[in-house]
C-alpha cells in the first residue's frame, strides 16, 4: 500500500482588523486567496481552508515545486507628513 506523500507549505498571510470587528485575511502569494472571521482563531481557521481549497483547485499557476525559505515580515508604519 503506497502512502501519500504530504508536503508542507507556508504562506505569509495578512490580517487586518476591521472597524466594524472580526478580521479580513488574504495571502498575497495567492491572489484571490482571502478569507474573513469574527475572531483571529476563526479567521485562521477560515483561511487554512481556504488555502487548502485554493491548492486544490490549482491549474498550475502555483509552482508547487517552491521551496525557496523567505524571510518575511509586516510592520504597520505611521508617517506624518504635510
Amino acid at each position: 500500500m503506497k502512502m501519500k506523500k504530504h508536503k508542507i507549505m507556508e504562506y505569509l498571510v495578512v490580517f487586518e482588523e476591521e472597524k466594524e470587528g472580526g478580521f479580513s485575511v488574504w495571502v498575497p502569494d495567492l491572489p484571490g486567496c482571502a478569507s474573513q472571521g469574527e475572531t483571529f482563531e476563526e479567521t485562521l481557521a477560515n483561511i487554512k481552508d481556504a488555502i487548502k481549497l485554493y491548492l486544490e483547485d490549482d491549474t498550475g499557476t502555483i509552482d508547487k515545486d517552491y521551496d525557496t525559505y523567505k524571510k518575511q515580515f509586516v510592520v504597520p508604519v505611521k508617517v506624518s507628513y504635510a
